[in-house]
């Protein structure tokens, strides 16, 4: 059966319709497959296939984590400048390490908070029906059209106070202070891989 669409070498592809702004929805083969996910439009530098591309970067590049958390290879700094040359060298060294980390304990964090939990999924179904009431007509709040970026906004303002309930404040610097005083410990105190030459470049005190 013929589609009506021009097929071959003659063929010109409408290059400005294709691009079109910087959210757009996701391909129709996505729709296809029958995920959620395909019918809901997604910031193009956040589409699944560039997450999973990230993600598995970050995996390849992980040191062995015995070595990671090897109790033999952690010292005392001698000096300052050692300790400042530790932590620079080990975030350069562990920088996935150290991602996977910050990510578990977000994860920790949002798994032992029930609260936080429905907040995420308040948020989520709220951006989702926003989205689904804009593909129908066009939203208009306050005489303005709601817009792919605003639609995240919007969505944020009306679970705003599920978050505020559920003490989503407090939960961020839950993470951020555990996250320094994790990471930042790992790196202050764990010796440089190259083992005594390069430590000997920094016993002089500063």
């Amino acid at each position: 059966m013929k589609s009506g669409v021009p097929k071959g070498e003659n063929c010109l592809v409408d290059m400005d319709s294709k691009a079109g702004d910087l959210f757009s929805a996701e391909p129709a083969d996505a729709a296809g497959s029958g995920g959620v996910m395909g019918r809901l439009w997604l910031p193009k530098g956040l589409s699944p296939g560039v997450a999973k591309e990230w993600f598995d970067r970050r995996r390849a590049s992980i040191r062995p984590w015995a070595g990671f958390v090897d109790h033999r290879k952690f010292t005392k700094p001698r000096n300052f400048g050692e300790l400042c040359q530790r932590v620079v060298r080990n975030f350069d060294t562990y920088n996935s390490n150290y991602t996977f980390i910050f990510l578990g304990l977000i994860l920790y964090c949002i798994i032992s908070s029930p609260m936080l939990l429905i907040a995420l999924a308040v948020f989520v179904g709220a951006f989702y029906i926003i989205h689904l009431k804009s593909l129908e007509s066009k939203l208009v709040v306050f005489g303005k059209e709601v817009t792919g970026p605003h639609q995240l906004g919007l969505a944020g303002a009306v679970s705003f106070p599920v978050f505020w309930l559920a003490g989503a404040g407090a939960a961020v610097f839950w993470v951020l202070g555990a996250t320094m005083f994790v990471i930042g410990s790992h790196a202050a105190f764990r010796e440089l891989e190259g083992g005594s030459e390069m430590e000997e470049l920094f016993m002089e005190p500063v």
